[in-house]
């Protein structure tokens, strides 16, 4: 591409970034007008792409992490040929509209990954290599052979999710991996170095990472940067990119009054006459800009794809794996069975359940933040390492929760693989940002949570998560399985693998369980259940317990049927599951008019919606203490007689 028309290409993105932010009179101009002349090369001469194929498996994968600046891809979409129109574009961040002010996945054609949380992004883009290298590695270059690129800012290199994921990336050597860094040295408050002066490319390559600093506006060392790195095959690259936040603006480039706010009518003018564009005209894009973005496109490549994949030997598997059928996986697997009676802890029967599940599902594949045994989740495969990735699917993520979470919604972004990634369910707080994103995107993870409440005993208050437990619950679109014994636990893993439109959590215990009747829990997919009733005649009042504090409710139904009280007790594993059911059988379950205990080890909040104004609730609302488990549940009152106690007081 000659200079002239690379000026044009990019002078036209930021125009349509002036545009759009000004006719919203919102959004953030500064850094796609700042690094329009990076993604003009990148997106001429090496991205692999099909506008009419956005989810063509074999495209490369671009991210733009730092989401804030969203008009610098749409107007990389649209100008590529994507299905989103000049209008989409006059639309931005409108009710309605595909240009909402962050990209959001699933929303508008070519948006790779939901973006705005800053780092959340470049996580991302770790898990999507990391795939892209595990499938290589397992079918072949010939059916699997792209690259994740990505644009980052200052903000997301100084999120530590980021430095987690980069530290990963770096060790497992992906070296398809390239970020493209606008350095331009501006966030919201001013010149970075009020707060962030450290040298970020150092830092890179002391992670492991190939590191090219370049003039952002140079596109001859833009390109020739790409280059180098696209033959650093062993290790991820970081082109710290010197840009100019704004570029173009006579009066605020370089300047923080560029990052987060339109720039007004007149600046706009001023910039299109500095550019050498008409200043009345908006929304324009010449028709020989459009010509160079869309003759870039790899229709030919994607066609060519598709033909190696069905004359390939591994070609059908290839396809199963990119798009499974997880109830045939369900129906596969030779799931455990548990004795009744016996003492387990979920957390040992989630990871006998787990390697029956993997035994059947080798694209089933992650790990925990340095948990392995601890969160019941060794798989009993080899683990990912630098020097290969095929036949593999143990994922050490090491201690590094949030980037685990982000890293295992790229993965599941990318598809291919189905992750799961574990810890202690008081470390939620270290990764809920992430937990969020996989909600909100609606994407297949599994979290798998241990030591789940204050029963863990000695390691006392800040490792007993009596508050966490709601916190995930709260999350829209999630659902959160805390099973009561080693057969809630199989069922609950059924129900997680089955269901791909959300995430799902499963809530284990340290501590051992007596195992129930399968026959009993057979109904654990409905979210809740009436796991025993009493003799004698209609229950006088509903015990309701969630993982440990199932057993409890059981040995207090016994203790009722002593004083003369018929007690009902209900297991309710998945509290968005239950409801989701019809309101016939919440209703049944639950019996209207029939006053109602909730018991559960963690803070009550929520439980008023099940127990009602005339209930009660068993829980803990402050923090716990630092003693053997058993000693720290009677203090706090979860013991037999303590519910019988509160249950017979709603009875009299």
């Amino acid at each position: 591409m000659d200079a002239d028309l690379h000026r044009a290409c990019a002078n036209t993105i930021r125009g349509l970034a002036m545009d759009a932010v000004q006719a919203a009179d919102s959004g953030h101009p500064g850094m796609p007008m700042g690094m329009a002349d990076v993604a003009t090369v990148l997106w001429t001469r090496f991205l692999k792409f099909d506008p009419n194929a956005p989810e063509w498996p074999d495209r490369d994968r671009f991210v733009l992490s730092a989401g804030h600046g969203s008009m610098l891809l749409y107007a990389l979409l649209h100008l590529s040929g994507f299905d989103l129109s000049l209008d989409d574009l006059r639309a931005f961040r409108q009710w309605g509209s595909r240009t909402p002010g962050h990209p959001e996945h699933g929303h508008t054609p070519g948006v790779e990954t939901t973006t705005g949380p800053l780092g959340q992004g470049f996580a991302n883009a770790v898990g999507m290599a990391l795939t892209e290298r595990y499938l290589r590695e397992t079918f072949g270059a010939e059916l699997c052979d792209h690259w994740t690129w990505g644009i980052c800012s200052d903000g997301d290199l100084m999120e530590g999710v980021s430095a987690e994921a980069a530290s990963l990336a770096g060790h497992l050597r992906l070296g398809r991996l390239v970020f493209l860094y606008d350095d331009n040295h501006i966030s919201i408050d001013g010149d970075t170095a009020l707060a962030f002066d450290e040298d970020v490319p150092a830092r890179f390559a002391a992670y492991g990472w190939h590191v090219e600093r370049v003039d952002g506006h140079d596109p001859e060392a833009i390109a020739r940067a790409i280059e180098r790195a696209r033959a650093e095959t062993e290790r991820p690259s970081l082109v710290a990119c010197r840009t100019i936040i704004g570029k173009g603006s006579p009066t605020f480039q370089g300047t923080e009054r560029t990052h987060g706010a339109a720039l007004g009518v007149e600046e706009v003018r001023k910039t299109k006459q500095a550019l050498g564009m008409d200043p009345d005209a908006t929304f324009v894009v010449p028709d020989r800009v459009a010509a160079a973005f869309r003759g870039a496109a790899s229709a030919e490549a994607h066609q060519a794809w598709h033909a190696r994949v069905e004359a390939h030997a591994e070609g059908a598997k290839l396809r199963a794996w990119l798009q499974p059928d997880w109830d045939a996986v369900v129906a596969d697997t030779a799931w455990p069975s548990f004795e009744v009676g016996k003492s387990l802890a979920t957390r040992k029967a989630n990871a006998a359940c787990l390697k029956a599940v993997v035994a059947a599902a080798p694209h089933l594949v992650g790990g925990s933040a340095d948990l392995l045994e601890s969160n019941g989740l060794t798989i009993g495969r080899a683990s990912l390492t630098p020097q290969g990735f095929a036949g593999t699917g143990q994922i050490h993520f090491g201690v590094r929760e949030h980037a685990m979470a982000a890293i295992c919604n790229g993965i599941a972004l990318h598809r291919g693989l189905r992750p799961f990634g574990g810890t202690f369910l008081v470390f939620h707080d270290y990764h809920r940002p992430s937990v969020r994103l996989a909600a909100m995107m609606k994407l297949p993870v599994i979290f798998v949570y241990s030591h789940d409440s204050i029963w863990l005993g000695e390691d006392g208050p800040t490792h007993q998560p009596i508050d966490t437990l709601v916190a995930v619950r709260i999350l829209p679109g999630i659902e959160v399985w805390r099973p009561g014994d080693a057969t809630e636990t199989a069922e609950a893993w059924k129900a997680m693998l089955a269901r791909t439109d959300g995430p799902s959590a499963i809530v284990t215990t340290r501590q051992g369980l007596p195992t129930l009747d399968p026959a009993k829990t057979r109904d654990t997919a409905r979210g809740a259940y009436v796991l025993a009733e009493p003799e004698g005649g209609a229950a006088q009042v509903v015990l309701i317990g969630t993982g440990s504090e199932v057993t409890l409710c059981l040995a207090a139904q016994q203790q009722l049927a002593g004083q003369g009280i018929r007690a009902r007790v209900v297991s309710m594993p998945c509290r968005e599951r239950f409801d989701a059911q019809d309101d016939a059988y919440r209703a049944q379950v639950l019996l209207s008019g029939v006053p109602r205990v909730s018991v559960e080890a963690a803070t009550t909040f929520g439980w008023e919606r099940w127990v009602g104004a005339d209930g009660a609730m068993v829980g803990i609302d402050t923090w716990g203490a630092s003693a053997p488990g058993k000693v720290v549940a009677e203090k706090f009152g979860f013991t037999a007689d303590h519910v019988a106690g509160v249950a017979a007081g709603l009875v009299k």
